[in-house]
Parts: C-alpha cells; sequence; structure tokens
C-alpha cells in the first residue's frame, strides 16, 4: 500500500502538515519513525467493522462499571471540572483531559476489557477513549473515529508485543504501550504527518509505564493506569501539534524503554510485515474474569459437559495445568475481594462445577464467601506446565482434570480460550454481553440498545454526536 497524507482539518480536507522538517530516512529511521510511517496506511472497511464492534464491546464493559466505588470516585471529580469538548460518560461535556479519566478508567474495571494475546495488553479501554474525545472535541466523522481507533490499536499493539514477557513481570503493558496508542489516534484525528506523529509518539513513551504492586494488594489502581495512559497520549499528541519535538529514539534509544524495562525486548516486532491491521488479531472475553483465567473456565466447562447436575460435594479434587504466567497472576486459593476473585484460578473452576457458564454476580464477596465455593476452592491445585508456557503468549492454554470422590475422573484440554481468533465470538455474542454489562451498571435496555446500535452504525457514517449524546443520558454515577 502507498502511504497516504492524513493532515485534514477535521472534516476530511487536505491541509498543509502541522509541522515542517526533513523527511524520513527509512534506511536509518527510528523505530517510532518507522512505525509512524505504518501507522500512515489507509483504513479497510473490514478494520472499520472491526473497530465498530470493539467500540461495542468497550461501551459494554464502560456502562457495567458505574456500579462500583472507582466510577462514583472518579466521577466525582470530573463533575467539578469545567465544562470542555469532550463527553464524559453519564456527566456531560468536560476537558478531553477530564473525559478521560473517567472514561478510561472505566473500561477496565470489569475485568471483561479486550486483549491482545502476544502483545498482552488491553487496547480498547485505553485507545477508543482518546478517538472518541479527539473526535468530539475536533467535530470529526464517524469514519475519522474508527481509523483512529485502528491506528491506536495498531501502535499499541506493535509496541506491547516489542516488549516482551520480562517487561510483563513487573511493568503494566496496558499502560507502557497504552500510551503510545492513545498518542496515534489523537494524531490520527488531528490528522499530524508522519513526523509530528514519530514526534507525539517519543514523547508519550518517555514518561509511559506502570508499576504491577497493586496485584499484590486490593486497589483499583490498574484502572488509573488506562486513564493516565489515555491522558499522556492525548497531551502528546496536542503537544506535538503546537510545534514540540519529542525522542524518536525513545524504544531502543540507550536509555529508552527497552534498555530500561525490557530485557528480551524483540524491536523487529514493532515493524514487523503483516497482511492485515492488528485489530483482527484482538480477543475478547466472554467471562468476568482475568484471561488468564479463561482457559481453564473453557477448560473446566468442557470437562463438566457430560455431567453439568454433578454434586460439587463429590468433587474429591480439581487439577488446573496452564502457563506459568497464569500461575503467576491468578494463583489465589482464598481471594479477599471482588477484584482478587477475577484473578484467582481456584474460584473460577469453582465457579463452574458449582454454577456453570460464570456471571458477573459469581464473583461478588456475598456468592465469592458461600461455605460451598470456599471448601471446594480448598480442592484445587494449580501447576504451571512447560509445554503451555513455551506457548505464551501465541496462545492461552490450559487443561482441567476433576476427580470423583468415587473415582471417576472428567478431562479437558483448551488450547485456545472462547473470544480468541481461533474462536471468535460472533456479533450477537458481543452484543448480548454488552447488554447483560450495562443491566449490571444500572443501564436500561432500551438506552444501552440505542447506545450500542448508534456505535454499530458507525461503519456507515452514523454520528458522533448522536453517540456522545446518548452517553451523556447514562443514569448519573453521583
Amino acid at each position: 500500500m502507498n502511504v497516504q497524507p492524513r493532515c485534514t482539518d477535521g472534516s476530511g480536507a487536505a491541509t498543509d502538515p502541522p509541522r515542517s522538517g526533513l523527511r524520513l530516512n527509512p534506511e536509518h529511521s527510528s523505530l517510532t519513525e518507522r512505525l509512524a510511517l505504518r501507522l500512515a496506511h489507509p483504513v479497510d472497511d473490514a478494520s472499520r467493522r472491526r473497530a465498530a464492534l470493539l467500540v461495542q464491546d468497550w461501551l459494554g464493559c464502560a456502562l457495567g462499571a458505574l456500579r462500583y466505588p472507582l466510577a462514583r470516585q472518579l466521577a466525582n471529580v470530573v463533575r467539578a471540572a469545567d465544562a470542555g469538548m469532550a463527553t464524559a460518560i453519564g456527566i456531560g461535556r468536560r476537558s478531553p483531559e477530564s473525559a478521560l479519566l473517567l472514561n478510561a478508567a472505566l473500561g477496565n474495571v470489569l475485568e471483561m476489557d479486550d486483549v491482545h494475546r502476544s502483545a498482552i495488553l488491553h487496547p480498547g479501554p485505553v485507545v477508543i477513549p482518546v478517538a472518541l474525545a479527539a473526535t468530539e472535541a475536533a467535530g470529526g466523522t464517524a469514519q475519522q473515529f474508527l481509523d483512529a481507533v485502528v491506528r491506536g490499536y495498531e501502535a499499541t499493539i506493535r509496541i506491547g508485543r516489542s516488549l516482551g514477557t520480562e517487561h510483563y513481570r513487573y511493568w503494566h503493558p496496558t499502560s507502557t504501550a497504552g500510551a503510545f496508542g492513545a498518542a496515534e489516534a489523537a494524531a490520527s484525528v488531528l490528522g499530524l504527518d508522519v513526523e509530528a506523529t514519530a514526534d507525539a509518539l517519543g514523547t508519550a513513551g518517555s514518561r509511559t509505564g506502570g508499576l504491577w504492586q497493586m496485584r499484590h494488594e486490593p486497589v483499583p489502581t490498574k484502572s488509573i493506569h488506562n486513564a493516565e495512559a489515555a491522558r499522556s497520549g492525548w497531551l502528546a499528541a496536542q503537544l506535538t501539534r503546537a510545534g514540540l519535538r519529542g525522542p524518536r529514539r525513545i524504544l531502543e534509544g540507550e536509555q529508552g524503554l527497552y534498555a530500561a524495562t525490557a530485557a528480551h525486548a524483540d524491536p523487529a516486532a514493532v515493524c514487523a510485515a503483516d497482511d492485515h491491521w492488528q485489530i483482527h488479531g484482538t480477543s475478547l472475553k466472554p467471562w468476568p474474569a482475568c484471561r488468564h483465567a479463561h482457559p481453564a473456565i473453557d477448560a473446566m466447562l468442557a470437562a463438566m459437559y457430560d455431567r453439568p447436575d454433578a454434586d460439587p460435594r463429590d468433587i474429591e479434587r480439581i487439577d488446573v495445568t496452564t502457563y506459568v504466567e497464569a500461575v503467576r497472576f491468578c494463583d489465589r486459593p482464598q481471594p479477599r475481594s471482588e477484584l482478587e476473585a477475577k484473578f484467582s484460578l481456584q474460584h473460577t473452576v469453582a465457579v463452574v462445577a458449582c454454577f456453570g457458564r460464570p456471571q458477573l454476580a459469581h464473583y461478588t464477596p456475598e456468592v465469592a464467601d458461600l461455605p460451598e465455593l470456599q471448601a471446594l476452592r480448598q480442592r484445587v491445585a494449580v501447576h504451571a506446565d512447560p509445554a503451555f508456557s513455551a506457548r505464551f503468549p501465541m496462545h492461552y492454554g490450559a487443561a482441567v482434570r476433576v476427580t470423583m470422590k468415587d473415582g471417576r475422573r472428567m478431562e479437558a484440554t483448551c488450547t485456545d480460550a472462547w473470544g480468541d481468533p481461533e474462536r471468535p465470538m460472533d456479533s450477537h455474542a458481543v452484543r448480548a454481553k454488552a447488554l447483560a454489562l450495562a443491566a449490571w451498571g444500572g443501564v436500561s435496555q432500551g438506552l444501552a440498545t440505542r447506545l450500542f446500535d448508534t456505535a454499530d452504525a458507525l461503519v456507515e457514517g452514523g454520528s458522533i454526536r448522536t453517540l456522545c449524546q446518548l452517553l451523556t443520558e447514562v443514569p448519573t454515577c453521583a
């Protein structure tokens, strides 16, 4: 494909480049410069359709989060901010920075946000709110919005997959790579040229990252990482538009991101040739738990398929075998909160044994503290397996063996989880999930349906203004 200019005035009409300077030399350019060249490719209709589907998924996750304390806390901060040009869900128009504090945090609260396996991150909750805020503030079109989503996913995933699993041990890649994707989403709407986009990526990357320590404490900081990545990327694009240069060797430089945080980085992954936009490789999450738990959930459902009425009290032992990162993140035999329950392999398979398909209510403290679940979790053993670990992060797999007290066994293996590209959720499943999450957050089915229909219609040139107006009608999280 030929690289096309992206310089527009918000209406799609070509304008002069927002800044001048030397043209890029592909043979001597930095990684961010070469990435910016790739990101300038035109977006195809199939990728826009995929983006519209993922917008619906993000909306469902964000609406479902409205019932939680974090939503109220952030809404109180945003509600007190001055009016502006971007819609904050359930509040109205505020500055993009204020709107992003709420909108970019909400999508992750339920732990049902989309995920890219090899990048080990969640692009949607960071990229989509930035693309929406930038498009609304610029008075842009549905096509500009969807193109920004596609390009933002591309930047996030390409940089995320280059960071490697060593980065993932301590750093939150959604925050690290998400800031780059946020900068690209805003740059796409603003029509920044290739050089300016490289500067925006460099500025965003110079202060990105987020540490995993909150995994060891029952706090919602993970969602704040998303908000800060979104706000950082938005600011980087705005500063670049004003003429600010950025460090273009922020990834591979001697004091860059790889040197500081990614000992086994794969720089070639940033600009590796691919036949399609990376948004098509994003997985969706049907179950209300950490993605690392999903293969075990699927395997447990398969193992119990022929015995759906089996009495959990007759289970002697459940063995879960999976990859080492899943064990590292989700080995919690006695979760202390709803969040920890979503990061507990023991709880997720016990839920399947007791209730079948997992639902959001199964992770609440009221259910998690049921005596039968507490007892069954104690009979779950979790093991790391070299074969599953070797396939991670390209494939998330698990095996489950259920041993009954009478000696019978039920076993199943899951190589790829439901929602992965190999086992995709269709549009009907995505819509059903989104409606269920919206209801969980207190949004009426009528309003939720109108929101999701409006998002779906964006592919045909629907109205960003209508979508944002509907977002203001969402019941306030006061």
